[in-house]
């Protein structure tokens, strides 16, 4: 130490000590007691190593602007699943009344869960690997899980892009080649293929023609070569969004982020326009009261505000910590949760509009069907022409005529109306009729196109849609997976990112063989569910009771310049972990009273039936959760007895002039605070620390030391972000 610093002349001197350290810090020569004597533990100081740290802690990148990080996260958060699982949950759980159980969920789990993913990323600046290692050692495991879980969520995800990709490029043409059933000739005669007679063209095309679907997840039946291409195409898709990190991905966001939108608004207003559109709006927002007491709404809610938000997955975190520090990731919780929200309402209009105007054209097409069979009876004598009421004309009959002679007809062959065959054709019953997922994209909505003027055009639009949805949803989840990996594993982005979707690619191919549609069902079922509901309550049991609550809310009050509410305070204490905790148990009650099964295509029947998962297929279906849950205990007993280290032992502390970084995770309570505040020689703490993994809630913040006079990082000395590195 130099002669003349103030350290030196205060030891010859008998003056009272009355300074603190951080005073003496500001006057102070910069010092790593890394490269010093008072390294106390034994760690070999590295000059390349420690040379490489500071350059990355001084080259993360970092956003271009604001905007291009908020389109990141609602690129991440509006997916697929806001157009074809909110729409269908919205009808299916009491309409209107749906609404009130979402929104109570996504104030009270979904946004605090989501705001404390945004902070803690933008606190500590790594992945999610990083982050858990920092804030509890023993519960690292939390980042190793959610890095499995995109990987499974990203393998089938992408799968679906490469649907959307193949129907993208099929509507190239005029009529849609989905819109008539194909015609077979044997010959001299021309007859309609059977398996679309039976079922319907838009049907037929996405099983056979899409799919070429074998009837069981135990027929293989080889790949499907149409599919393969196409999944090929997807993953180059994320492979060149993603090899420059957000360098390149964040320019992907402004097209795929914000076009989805012009596509819905688009839809809606040609959907107000369509004849029959009310009445699926009318339909869907009709309050149904007595849903909202059922404890099954309120589970569904959940579930779907916790993936809707991408809750767990890493995505939130990894693109949160390419912020700066003093981000306002308050406003950007708010903004992005209630955008995701009003995108689903919005979502939701236009499939109703749509389908409205479809369940429209198939009541008619139900009345003429029907109606030619009452003519038929009545030219054979079966019925009695004095049953037709007088105002009734076949050549012009309304859905309301039909209607009044099938009650009438009814009422008077009660003993055989049954042996008449013939339907009511209400309207209300085709809009019941609950579809979501593929069924909804690939089958319902297709068909509802085919009905539309230049329908071509609205097909494209709709599939490259739903494209840019998918891509901007499979960059997050595989940002979930290459800046935890890359930040803890320092390899090189370009090469891990080319390399993870060539290994995802080949092991996607199980899902692009004629039974492929099976293994997405049981990926989407149980791959990622239950494993990220326990990731998520690990998560707020970390920050909230091993870290602190009181500690987070003063480092967020020094991030932010503001102190958040108290109601995230009581949320991220008790709120959420109850409620996660009551969600966990209602998803494994489900999964014991709902027997593990799909829905196979029958060639044969043409037509859907309930199939139960074979033993095999049992046991990948439990290894899929056992092994994405697997890292969690893993890491724990590993890091409890001491079987691998997790740099708890080491103090290392490094001070320049206006910035202080410190590795404070391994200090005792008191030591913490003695060596930022020591008054006299006396409280100076040992140069020995006492072992310790992480903070307890009781600890006091370091931020709580600081002495930046405007609340986040003014004059004076400031805390380390933490260990940055670049992506």
């Amino acid at each position: 130490m130099p002669k003349n610093s103030k350290v030196t002349q205060r030891e010859h001197s008998s003056e009272h000590v009355t300074e603190s350290v951080a005073d003496l810090l500001a006057h102070e020569e910069p010092v790593d007691y890394k490269r010093s004597v008072l390294n106390m533990t034994g760690e070999t100081w590295d000059k390349q190593k420690d040379g490489e740290e500071e350059l990355d802690a001084e080259n993360r990148p970092a956003w271009n602007s604001k905007l291009q990080y908020i389109l990141a996260q609602i690129g991440y958060s509006v997916g697929l699943g806001n157009v074809w699982r909110f729409p269908y949950l919205c009808q299916k759980n009491g309409g209107g009344a749906y609404l009130v159980p979402y929104l109570v969920l996504l104030i009270i789990i979904g946004l605090p869960l989501f705001f404390l993913e945004l902070a803690v990323g933008q606190r500590i600046r790594r992945g999610s690997i990083g982050v858990w290692n920092y804030i509890c050692p023993r519960l690292g495991g939390i980042g190793y899980a959610s890095c499995l879980v995109c990987f499974f969520v990203g393998l089938y995800y992408n799968v679906i892009i490469g649907w959307s990709i193949f129907y993208f490029f099929k509507s190239f043409q005029y009529p849609l080649p989905w819109s008539e059933c194909p015609i077979v000739k044997n010959g001299s005669v021309a007859t309609v293929e059977t398996e679309c007679e039976r079922s319907s063209a838009t049907t037929y095309f996405w099983y056979r023609e899409a799919l070429d679907i074998s009837n069981s997840i135990s027929e293989s039946g080889g790949l499907n070569w149409k599919m393969t291409l196409c999944l090929l195409v997807a993953w180059s898709l994320v492979g060149l969004a993603m090899i420059k990190g957000i360098q390149s991905s964040g320019k992907v966001m402004y097209f795929s982020s914000l076009f989805p939108y012009v596509v819905l608004v688009c839809f809606l207003v040609r959907g107000l326009l369509l004849r029959g559109a009310v009445d699926g709006i009318m339909h869907m927002f009709t309050p149904k009261l007595d849903k909202m007491l059922d404890p099954q709404v309120w589970r569904e809610a959940a579930t779907q505000v916790f993936f809707a938000l991408g809750l767990g997955f890493g995505g939130v975190i990894a693109f949160s910590s390419y912020n700066k520090q003093d981000n306002n990731c308050h406003f950007d919780a708010t903004l992005v949760s209630f955008i995701n929200f009003f995108t689903s309402v919005l979502a939701t209009l236009v499939v109703f509009a749509v389908l409205g105007f479809k369940a429209n054209i198939m009541n008619e097409k139900c009345v003429v069907e029907n109606a030619e069979k009452i003519l038929g009876y009545l030219n054979t004598n079966v019925l009695s022409h004095d049953l037709i009421p007088p105002h009734v004309n076949f050549s012009h009959l309304t859905a309301k005529d039909y209607n009044e002679m099938y009650r009438v007809i009814m009422t008077v062959k009660e003993g055989h109306f049954k042996e008449l065959g013939l339907d009511a054709c209400l309207l209300e019953d085709e809009l019941d009729k609950s579809v979501q997922g593929t069924g909804l994209a690939f089958i319902a909505f297709t068909e509802a196109m085919t009905h539309f003027p230049a329908s071509p055009f609205w097909s494209v639009m709709f599939f490259l849609m739903l494209i840019n949805l998918g891509l901007g949803s499979m960059i997050g989840t595989m940002s979930g997976i290459t800046t935890p990996i890359i930040d803890t594993f320092k390899v090189r982005k370009e090469v891990f990112t080319v390399g993870c979707c060539i290994f995802a690619f080949v092991v996607g191919l199980i899902f692009v063989q004629r039974s492929g549609n099976y293994f997405v069902t049981m990926f989407d079922d149980y791959s990622a569910t239950l494993p990220l509901t326990v990731v998520v309550i690990l998560e707020n049991i970390a920050v909230a009771w091993i870290y602190g609550t009181k500690k987070f809310m003063q480092e967020l009050t020094e991030m932010l310049g503001f102190r958040p509410y108290q109601f995230y305070y009581y949320t991220w204490k008790y709120v959420s972990p109850i409620c996660m905790a009551v969600l966990m148990t209602a998803s494994i009650i489900q999964l014991g009273v709902s027997p593990p099964g799909y829905s196979a295509w029958i060639r044969e029947e043409a037509a859907e039936k309930f199939l139960f998962y074979p033993n095999w297929a049992m046991a990948i279906l439990i290894s899929l959760i056992i092994l994405a849950s697997l890292p969690l205990p893993l890491v724990f007993i590993l890091r409890q007895f001491h079987l691998v280290s997790d740099g708890s032992n080491a103090l290392s502390v490094t001070y320049k002039k206006g910035r202080m970084m410190k590795d404070i995770s391994n200090l005792e309570d008191n030591d913490e605070t003695r060596f930022i505040l020591s008054k006299v020689p006396s409280e100076t703490p040992s140069p020995m620390p006492t072992h310790r993994s992480y903070l307890g809630p009781g600890s006091n913040s370091p931020m709580e030391m600081s002495s930046a006079p405007n609340g986040r990082y003014g004059s004076g000395y400031l805390l380390a972000s933490t260990p940055e590195s670049e992506l």
